[in-house]
């Protein structure tokens, strides 16, 4: 099988691969983006019906283009995935969709990514997949009743999936809470784990800015870094009194399965019709099949440089460069830093100095341009993704 030459692939189409794309295409480099979605932004399309982001807008966005919305707004997961795609169109970035890659290896100094029938060639290699992955839940979880519901947080879209009866959900941070708020108005719920702690949600972008400074080279930025590690994230918006309020009760952790029922640490609750698992992603890398991976299968690397093997990144790791490096509004230092480390290497004659555009034909571009500032201002979360649909048709239109 003949294969394609190219000088860098990234691999993943969110917003990692998006704002890698976004500084490769300022250097000129001759690269494509492949990503396994229909549409760029689907997996945001995919989680639940009323998920909103736990950042604000003004931190909410990609290098090159603010978020269509004031300051303070909660952006929706809908707006979110429209927005990845306007910033795609917007900075004309080859994206090939409906591409899942099976195997990346390494022949000689090039590498090479198998994605169905097709085969590419590459000098340098960005991983952009982002954190999660396959759906992690506990071990004894098939041992639960045939009766009892479960699915994932991955799975879970609205509360008329469930069954009628109570609902115990697994996993007390930002998508447990939410997800137990939610259906709380409609069930007799529980929510088991212990409680991680809570940030304001009125917590502001200077605050979000000061903390992404915090690099993971610094004192500050280590020490950030160990307590997210050791206790997780922050709920970042529902308040222990909402739980409160909507009747969820909080239980301890779940230990095991006992007569086809959870059992929970220290407490006992009566039997439930439906389980949601909250309990998080493992990421998956066996397509990669290369020795770049410890124990616990995740990459070996340095601010996202894989060291053992020249020309592999990453980008959209938690904690990859600061402590909010995994996030929408973090993930442009860590893009910009890899994409410098990729000019670097091929001014060192590593690699080619191409132009993006050649991969269609085109003549060259000039670097991307300022965007205009957002036309549309959503403030209505009723109307909000309609707002949003506008400011995108308007802009699109100023831009033609």
């Amino acid at each position: 099988m003949n294969a394609e030459r190219i000088d860098t692939v990234v691999i993943g189409g969110g917003q990692a691969g998006l704002a890698a794309g976004y500084y490769l295409a300022r250097e000129r480099r001759e690269f494509v983006i492949l990503d396994a979605g229909q549409r760029t932004g689907d997996v945001w399309r995919r989680r639940w019906d009323s998920l909103r982001l736990f950042t604000p807008a003004c931190f909410t966005h990609l290098p090159g283009m603010p978020f269509p919305a004031r300051g303070g707004y909660l952006p929706s997961k809908d707006e979110m995935a429209d927005y990845l795609a306007m910033y795609a169109a917007r900075f004309d970035l080859p994206i090939q969709l409906g591409t899942r890659v099976d195997e990346l290896v390494r022949e000689g100094d090039r590498y090479v990514i198998a994605a169905g029938q097709q085969r590419l060639e590459a000098g340098q290699v960005i991983v952009a997949t982002g954190a999660n992955a396959s759906s992690r839940v506990p071990t004894f979880a098939d041992q639960l009743d045939p009766t009892v519901f479960q699915l994932h947080s991955a799975e879970y879209r609205n509360p008329g999936q469930l069954r009628a009866g109570a609902v115990l959900v697994v996993g007390a941070g930002n998508s447990g809470a939410e997800i137990a708020l939610e259906l709380g108005s409609r069930h007799r719920t529980w929510l088991a784990g212990r409680d991680i702690g809570h940030v304001p949600i009125t917590l502001g972008c200077l605050a979000y800015r000061l903390m992404s400074s915090f690099t993971v080279d610094t004192w500050a930025g280590r020490t950030l870094a160990a307590k997210r590690l050791s206790a997780g994230d922050l709920v970042a918006r529902v308040r222990p009194n909402d739980l409160i309020e909507a009747g969820v009760q909080r239980v301890g952790r779940v230990v095991n399965v006992s007569r086809g029922q959870p059992m929970i640490e220290g407490q006992q609750i009566p039997d439930v019709e439906n389980v949601v698992w909250c309990t998080g992603f493992v990421r998956d890398y066996r397509w990669i099949k290369l020795p770049v991976f410890d124990t616990n299968g995740d990459p070996m690397h340095c601010r996202g440089v894989v060291q053992s093997e020249p020309g592999l990144y990453f980008v959209g790791l938690p904690l990859q460069s600061s402590v909010l490096s995994d996030l929408v509004g973090g993930v442009g230092d860590a893009a910009k830093y890899i994409v410098k480390r990729i000019a670097t290497r091929a001014s060192r004659g590593r690699g080619p100095r191409r132009d993006s555009s050649l991969l269609s034909g085109q003549s060259p571009e000039p670097p991307p341009r300022a965007p205009p500032e957002p036309v549309v201002r959503i403030h209505e979360p009723q109307h909000s993704n309609a707002r949003l649909h506008a400011a995108i048709a308007q802009q699109r239109i100023r831009e033609q």
